[in-house]
């Protein structure tokens, strides 16, 4: 029987495989780099807000302690966001006359909610509680980043779960004494695996990995 196809046929189709493979795998490894990326989770983008409030004025040069506008972070699994009338005990007696607070002084004349961005936006799928998390010894600057050096908030992490599992799997890398949660210039010591140990003991802390922890 005469032969059909020639014979550099077998070497074009071994190089076709395995550059469809090699392209398959780059394309992949493409893929999870954008997924990575800022592009996609936003990290490090600062967000526009009705008003040009700033973290590293207010908890950086003032020290107005993180709960005095996240009210809620200790108790409950949202933080909270302060009403207009947080804002209005300090600028009812400075800046009175500032255009910029406008907004805020309209706000509370008309009794309507400041309609702020939303920076840290998980997924609806996703349970996250505050409450817990400052509970068990994990600092506002774990997740948020240093907001006190912020003049527009931006997200510092990607958010996305192996971020949240780095964590969960090795909490004593984090962990740090709960009179610390809210210190901002807080810095792990040199022995911070030793310490860690100690206070994933004490705090009764579990490594949760299971997807009902995150996901319910």
């Amino acid at each position: 029987m005469p032969q059909v196809f020639h014979r550099s046929t077998n070497t074009f189709s071994r190089v076709s495989i395995f550059g469809a493979l090699f392209f398959i795998a780059g394309a992949t490894y493409g893929l999870a780099l954008i997924n990575r990326s800022a592009y996609v989770t936003e990290a490090g983008v600062a967000r526009e807000q009705p008003i040009q409030f700033s973290h590293r004025h207010h908890a950086g040069e003032l020290g107005i302690d993180c709960r005095y506008c996240h009210t809620t972070v200790e108790r409950t699994a949202s933080a909270g966001m302060p009403a207009t009338q947080t804002c209005m005990n300090c600028h009812a007696q400075i800046w009175v006359e500032s255009p910029m607070l406008e907004p805020v002084r309209a706000s509370y004349r008309t009794d309507t909610s400041i309609r702020w961005a939303r920076v840290h936006d998980l997924p609806d799928y996703v349970y996250f509680n505050h409450s817990i998390h400052v509970q068990k010894g994990i600092g506002c600057a774990t997740c948020h980043g240093r907001v006190d050096r912020m003049n527009l908030t931006w997200q510092e992490a990607s958010l996305q779960m192996e971020w949240c599992l780095d964590c969960h799997r090795a909490p004593e890398r984090y962990v740090r004494p709960r009179a610390e949660v809210f210190n901002m210039a807080w810095e792990p010591p040199s022995n911070q695996l030793e310490v860690g140990r100690e206070l994933v003991h004490e705090y009764k802390i579990q490594s949760l990995t299971d997807c009902y922890t995150c996901h319910r």
